[in-house]
């Protein structure tokens, strides 16, 4: 038998993120959905020091004090991250600047302050002073005593002024580049048939000597700096305060979190550059990357088409629901079968219409939901309070500790209450993650229940780009055991709750998947067919990876589908040569949770808002939901099926972290995302027909 192997999560993570690297350097991909990748890319690489290296960096802390606390070297999973990261951020600046070039090809020019004409400085001039200036405010370097001032992944210039023919005549200052008050991409007006976009870092350094016009300085040169921060919220256990109380208050500590990255233009003066990193209090033990002339490629997730349809995906509407369709009622329909939606492929708006429903609805008498993140303008939080207004009584699980989301959170809930809603907003030591809708409407004299269980958020912005699956159901064994998720919630209490059809964490979730892998190992020891399919954000529990193994090694066929950290080590001899592991990165971002299970020949399907990893079992609300629908059985496996022979956007995932695009059959492309739509678009038209 081969040794227990496992990929360090940290690393997996990188790993994925390359598989976002290499979507924006994939040419067959329209150009500014390429640039949008270099964006989504720069967005993970963010929240990944701002969570997970931060977390490094405490483990590391401690293990100098304390030894013996922490088993695993933190230090030298840093000192790899920070290799990795050195190494893709020159592969990142490549790709841009193969992207810049290739925008020349389609006479879109990114140009800087230094290759525009006369009257292109006179347009930004005028610019600058409408809509940029009065969002400016330089400070001097040499007076800032708080390094807190600077704001987690915002972009800084930081300027050196000079006075020509007396360089030692010098200064230094620091501008915040207002990118939350004026767009980064400056359009400027369109010469001979070619666009221009300047970006604004440049709009401010092409007006430097206007900023600083008090100063007797005339030369000015500026230089990127970004700045990541520690984003673990420390909550006061203050039992005096609301919790709601305690959330704002460590949200606000987050801005002054500890610096895990520091970012700059690596052509910035060294005397700059040892300034900076003194009164940042930033030390060779952070994460100090040199970088380009531009930091924040975030941004470019929003880059602005003003060449054509050609340089972006064809559109892909939503696709209506053939049993929805034309339906004067989602709840009548429900009444008399499943169904279960797709986003994107299916629409979003099915949900808002169930809400609206169930809000004017004369026998509905309360709705209740958990919501973990919404949409900016919500239509589902209007719709919400909308059925209050009604006089239905409505009740939301709000998360307040959704990271990066809390502080949307906090408005929304003093939004809802103020409208009637019931919020109810933490169970102690537990999030819930779970996605749920309860409807309740008196029907004969009887309450019935509709229920809504899905594996992404309640959000009509993310629907359009994550691929997810909502089940809708009237069946009593779900409705029931939905309403007693809530009942916990309602209650405040966590203690044994027993489940016979959702699989709910963390009461069951665990234990339920040990035993389905068990009974697949005993029905493979007796020469039965077993096997086990997996759709999954993250594999990362390393006791459900055991029992991968064991199940691999007893003949048992895994086959995972798996977007991003995966610490399992599929294809090893004498441990895991009966594992197959797969990630597919493209247009929609693959977020489903999927579980199906031979089960002997009769088999089992769930869908789950839980990853495999300790913090989804063990540390918070998730529910898993059976489906027991034949018809949608069939449309899961063949959705699964499809994917599994992706040989255009799969990678495989190994031991060696390759991300190398997976090969079935040439002859024969499949690119999943597109078949899925295809498949569901025959289907409905086949129905309506």
């Amino acid at each position: 038998m081969s040794k227990f192997q496992v990929i360090n999560r940290e690393i997996s993570w990188l790993s994925f993120n390359e598989r976002v690297l290499q979507e924006a350097a994939d040419e067959r991909l329209p150009l500014l959905e390429r640039l949008r990748f270099l964006g989504i890319f720069s967005n993970n690489l963010d929240e990944f020091f701002r969570v997970r290296v931060a977390t490094m960096r405490r483990l590391r802390d401690i293990r100098l004090e304390n030894p013996d606390i922490v088993d695993l070297d933190p230090g030298k999973i840093l000192d790899k991250i920070n290799e990795i990261d050195l190494k893709q951020q020159i592969r990142f600046e490549e790709i841009h600047e193969d992207l810049t070039k290739a925008l020349e090809k389609e006479k879109i020019f990114l140009i800087d302050e230094k290759q525009i004409t006369a009257d292109q400085g006179a347009y930004i001039t005028q610019f600058f002073r409408e809509h940029v200036r009065a969002n400016l405010f330089p400070v001097m370097i040499k007076n800032f005593k708080r390094s807190s001032f600077l704001r987690d992944r915002s972009i800084y210039l930081a300027v050196h002024l000079q006075i020509k023919d007396r360089p030692s005549k010098e200064d230094f200052a620091l501008i915040k580049v207002p990118i939350s008050n004026v767009s980064r991409f400056v359009i400027l007006p369109k010469k001979a048939e070619r666009n221009y976009i300047m970006l604004l870092d440049d709009v401010i350094r092409f007006n430097l000597a206007e900023i600083f016009s008090i100063f007797p300085y005339n030369v000015f040169h500026a230089y990127s700096i970004k700045l990541t921060r520690d984003a673990e919220l420390d909550l006061d256990n203050d039992v005096s305060k609301s919790f709601m109380e305690r959330m704002t208050e460590s949200l606000k500590q987050r801005k002054k979190g500890r610096p895990v990255r520091f970012i700059y233009d690596q052509r910035m003066p060294s005397v700059l550059l040892e300034l900076l990193t003194q009164k940042l209090k930033i030390t060779e033990k952070d994460s100090i990357i040199p970088g380009g002339r531009y930091q924040n490629f975030k941004d470019y997730m929003n880059f602005p088409n003003v060449g054509g349809p050609q340089l972006e995906y064809p559109p892909a509407p939503p696709l209506p629901h053939p049993d929805l369709a034309g339906s004067r009622s989602i709840l009548s329909t429900l009444r008399q079968k499943d169904i279960m939606l797709h986003f994107p492929y299916q629409s979003f708006q099915y949900i808002i219409d169930l809400l609206r429903e169930a809000s004017i609805d004369p026998k509905v008498r309360s709705i209740k939901m958990t919501l973990y993140r919404v949409a900016k303008g919500s239509r589902v939080v209007n719709a919400l309070i909308n059925a209050a207004r009604n006089g239905k009584k409505v009740t939301v699980f709000l998360e307040l500790q959704a990271r990066f989301d809390e502080q949307a959170n906090i408005f929304w809930s003093e939004k809802m209450q103020e409208e009637g809603v019931n919020i109810i907003h933490g169970l102690p030591g537990l999030k819930v993650h779970s996605k749920l809708i309860l409807i309740r409407r008196k029907e004969k004299k009887e309450n019935v229940l509709y229920a809504n269980i899905g594996t992404g958020n309640f959000n009509e912005e993310t629907a359009r780009l994550y691929c997810d699956d909502s089940l809708l159901t009237s069946n009593p064994q779900i409705t029931h055991e939905v309403d007693k998720v809530f009942s916990l919630f309602e209650k405040n209490y966590y203690g044994p709750v027993t489940f016979k059809n959702l699989v709910v964490s963390p009461f069951r979730t665990r234990r339920f998947i040990m035993r389905m892998i068990d009974q697949e190992i005993s029905n493979a020891k007796s020469g039965n067919e077993a096997s086990i399919f997996l759709k999954l954000n993250s594999l990362v529990d390393e006791s459900l990876v055991k029992k991968l193994y064991q199940a691999s090694q007893a003949g048992v066929k895994c086959r995972l589908n798996i977007r991003g950290i995966c610490v399992l080590v599929p294809g090893v001899p004498g441990l895991s040569e009966n594992i197959e592991a797969i990630s597919i990165v493209d247009r929609f971002l693959e977020h489903s949770r999927v579980f199906i299970f031979h089960n002997g020949g009769d088999q089992r399907f769930f869908i789950s808002s839980a990853d495999l990893m300790v913090r989804n079992l063990d540390h918070r609300i998730e529910v898993g939901c059976p489906v027991y629908d034949k018809e949608l059985q069939e449309e899961l496996l063949t959705m699964m099926e499809i994917q599994w022979k992706d040989n255009e956007k799969a990678r495989t995932i190994d031991k060696k972290q390759n991300n190398t695009y997976r090969k079935l059959n040439p002859e024969n492309p499949v690119r999943s995302q597109v078949a899925i739509y295809e498949y569901f678009k025959e289907k409905y038209h086949r129905k309506i027909n």
